[in-house]
């Protein structure tokens, strides 16, 4: 077998071996790296952080973070759960700080570790804003989304070696050339519409969480169009983002309000907390 082969070969084997199933969607994902490997390194790059930027505590902004924190993680557990994934958090070390700082941003690392920045608190607007964003993010988590990263990230190394080797007898311009071809593609063909399905999936995951913990999905269109008003409307075409359009994404979220309102019912939250 020559090396090309035997290169496609372990791709292959990779992703038929290494496979998750994403209780959200029942779809298979791929994890070519474990839990086990993940969580440890994120807790230590999260206390880094902290370690690193001013968090605020005792404030009123803070006890909301973490208030609303632990509600879309109670509500996590409850449907994953029911779902048949009784254990799934086990190996979470839930944390939400919050963190002094003009950026526009809240993130979830894997595991359960959570900050939001004091920047995104105007947008966010209110307590209701703010779970529909944890629950975003928290979705990500939950759904594997940095494990899937990493994963498809090692599959594109595997290919442009593959690319490379395949490419070894063409002249330099040639193999440049080949090379380029390929980041290009893979980058436009598979990874930006990769993350956006990522974002898609958790906004749809998210809203459904922050229903269960009592909050009204219908703030959740309204915050992102207060979102693209704070970013000016400017974007770049949707084929070049990681993210879906600002209008795309207010569209499928006002579809997905219906179903994240079902849902929460079955949990008995038939009545949700005053956005205010």
């Amino acid at each position: 077998m020559n090396l090309k082969k035997a290169i496609l070969t372990l791709v292959i084997t990779l992703v038929v071996v290494a496979c998750k199933t994403n209780p959200f969607t029942g779809k298979k994902t791929i994890a070519l790296v474990s839990n086990e490997q993940l969580f440890p390194s994120s807790f230590s790059q999260y206390n880094q952080v902290l370690s690193e930027s001013k968090v605020v505590t005792g404030t009123k902004d803070a006890e909301m973070i973490n208030r609303v924190g632990q509600r879309i993680a109670v509500a996590s557990e409850r449907w994953l759960n029911a779902n048949g994934y009784q254990g799934y958090l086990d190996d979470y070390k839930w944390e939400y700080k919050l963190i002094d700082s003009e950026q526009v941003n809240a993130w979830c690392m894997p595991g359960g570790k959570i900050a939001f920045y004091t920047g995104i608190l105007p947008i966010a607007q209110n307590e209701t804003g703010v779970a529909a964003i944890m629950g975003h993010e928290v979705a990500h988590a939950l759904a594997n989304h940095g494990q899937q990263r990493m994963s498809t990230g090692i599959l594109q190394q595997a290919g442009g070696i593959a690319v490379a080797v395949a490419a070894g007898n063409e002249s330099p311009e040639k193999q440049q050339m080949w090379m380029q071809a390929y980041g290009i593609g893979t980058t436009v063909g598979f990874a930006l519409p990769f993350s956006r399905s990522h974002e898609t999936e958790a906004d749809k995951i998210g809203l459904i969480l922050m229903a269960i913990a009592g909050y009204n999905p219908e703030e959740a269109p309204e915050l992102w169009k207060r979102m693209k008003a704070n970013s000016g409307g400017q974007s770049p075409p949707e084929f070049l983002s990681t993210h879906p359009h600002p209008d795309t994404r207010i569209n499928t979220l006002n579809e997905l309000v219906p179903n994240a309102k079902a849902e929460a019912k079955k949990y008995g939250v038939t009545n949700f907390r005053p956005i205010n």
